[in-house]
């Protein structure tokens, strides 16, 4: 009589073979950099219309208000479509996917300037969001799924340039439309480099076969928990300063409520058989240590860019063009600096911790020097903290993609695509409206001790003319300055981790 074998219980997941590895070659490296292409342009995109947000504004009717939910939901979007993503690539096969959203993207970027109203401006930039966030999760699984192990390092500097080199081009890109095109022309200019993806990734991408078979295990409980627990702690950072924080009903709902449906979701993720995040990960020293840190880093390089532009904004009068060279100093060398550190981190003798480490002494280092700033500093007096941040920032945030990476086996890669671009997307967000708290607070405070001084002082020294410009002025100059130092902190603050969390990672490197 012949065995027959027990069935599987429903709630366990068959692992299904990963798909045929393609040879890397021309035809991969076209397709890799069709999809970098997208995520650098999604990046660009989205800085580039906050920094042309009042243009934008003016010329559509839209009020102060309108704006401000006009970057909140695009955002919030953004961030939670990171999440879901890689779930998607592999059920849809990882080209597919890419050639819909990059299509996706370009098309709604065209279709804003025609919006008749508010809320439809607002539901072409929601979905935009969505497809835009779709894609940084996408670059790392292809750079980890196709790249050889002597030159994934260089794959993953390429991922490393979303964090360096786009936030960077937002307002010389803004500068360029709006002063010499039009305001259009901020959602315009992402069709040419999208058609340009797209025929990259059609080319040189293979095509997997669907796995439509996963949807008989599909996360329906995580997705109705996650996405929103996303979008609604999102907005809410956003919308925190302008709305005064806990002391709106609305801000305590956002926050308060996402925070509860993000517990939930997490509780349903531990024991599902085919979840979105897979939480054993953390157990990893390196992948936690990474998540961590990665936070502190993207607070520290959203810092060095809002600090300078702000007051030279807010002090000197600068507009995007001005500001911009500024910025370019940072960005383009960035081109040259992430593969040298990507060089440097594939010597097997180079311990990548240290690396890191070196990296935030500089930015520390660079916020130190910033934080000597006064009322007459111009754009010329940024260029050694700029010069500075050209070789920190590569050091600080290439060493965490290789230690988030090189210690986790090939089929948990959408996994840790998945967790480390929704960390960073979030971040960004949790970043940008820790800022905007801190800046509104140091203000208060300086503004209140300069007019108790002005207060008890019986004279004035050239009398009151230009008195508020020059009080205001200086209001801005030492709040910089204090931000500054903080920041120069947390970046001290993240080399203290490293000693005791993280463990060594060697460079990726082929079996013999």
């Amino acid at each position: 009589m012949s065995a027959v074998a027990a069935p599987l219980p429903a709630a366990t997941a068959v692992p299904a073979a990963p798909p045929a590895q393609a040879a890397f070659g021309l035809r991969l490296a076209v397709g890799l950099c069709g999809v970098l292409l997208a995520v650098l342009i999604s990046g660009i995109n989205e800085n580039v219309t906050k920094v042309a947000l009042a243009d934008i504004r003016g010329a559509m009717g839209f009020s102060v208000d309108d704006g401000s939910w006009i970057i909140a939901l695009y955002t919030a979007m953004s961030v939670s479509a990171m999440a879901f993503a890689p779930w998607c690539a592999v059920t849809f096969s990882l080209r597919r996917f890419a050639l819909v959203m990059i299509g996706a993207f370009m098309v709604l970027g065209v279709l804003c300037p025609f919006a008749p109203d508010l809320p439809s401006f607002l539901i072409l930039r929601a979905l935009q969001g969505l497809a835009g966030g779709a894609l940084p999760p996408l670059l790392m699984s292809v750079a980890l799924r196709f790249l050889p192990p002597g030159i994934k390092l260089y794959g993953l500097a390429g991922y490393a340039l979303t964090a360096t080199f786009g936030p960077s081009l937002g307002t010389p890109m803004a500068a360029l439309w709006v002063e010499y095109v039009g305001w259009h022309w901020a959602f315009w200019q992402i069709v040419p480099w999208c058609l340009a993806a797209l025929g990259m990734v059609a080319w040189g991408l293979p095509q997997d076969p669907l796995r439509l078979e996963r949807f008989a295990q599909f996360n329906g409980v995580g997705l109705a928990l996650g996405f929103p627990a996303l979008v609604m702690l999102v907005i809410g950072l956003v919308q925190g300063p302008r709305l005064d924080w806990f002391a709106s009903p609305l801000i305590c709902l956002l926050l308060g409520g996402g925070t509860g449906l993000l517990a939930l979701f997490f509780y349903n993720e531990w024991s599902h058989p085919l979840p979105f995040f897979k939480l054993q990960l953390l157990a990893n020293r390196n992948l936690s240590y990474a998540l961590i840190t990665l936070g502190g880093v993207l607070f520290v390089l959203l810092a060095v860019i809002m600090i300078p532009s702000s007051f030279l904004a807010k002090v000197q009068g600068y507009r995007p063009l001005q500001t911009a060279p500024m910025l370019l100093w940072v960005a383009l060398p960035q081109l040259i600096a992430l593969p040298l550190v990507a060089t440097l981190l594939n010597q097997r003798r180079v311990d990548s911790r240290w690396v890191q480490a070196i990296g935030l002494g500089l930015l520390a280092l660079a916020c130190a020097l910033g934080a000597q700033l006064t009322t007459e500093w111009h754009r010329d007096n940024f260029v050694w903290l700029q010069v500075i941040q050209v070789i920190a920032q590569p050091m600080a945030v290439l060493p965490l993609l290789m230690l988030a990476t090189g210690s986790l086996a090939p089929t948990d890669g959408p996994f840790a695509s998945a967790w480390f671009n929704t960390v960073k997307g979030f971040a960004a967000v949790f970043a940008g409206g820790v800022l905007e708290a801190l800046t509104t607070v140091r203000g208060h405070v300086h503004s209140t001790v300069l007019v108790d001084r002005l207060g008890n002082t019986p004279w004035l020294d050239g009398g009151a003319a230009g008195l508020g410009a020059r009080l205001h002025a200086q209001v801005v100059a030492l709040t910089s300055a204090d931000l500054y130092l903080l920041v120069a902190w947390v970046a001290v603050a993240l080399i203290a981790l490293i000693p005791w969390l993280p463990t060594r990672i060697y460079p990726p490197r082929a079996v013999a």
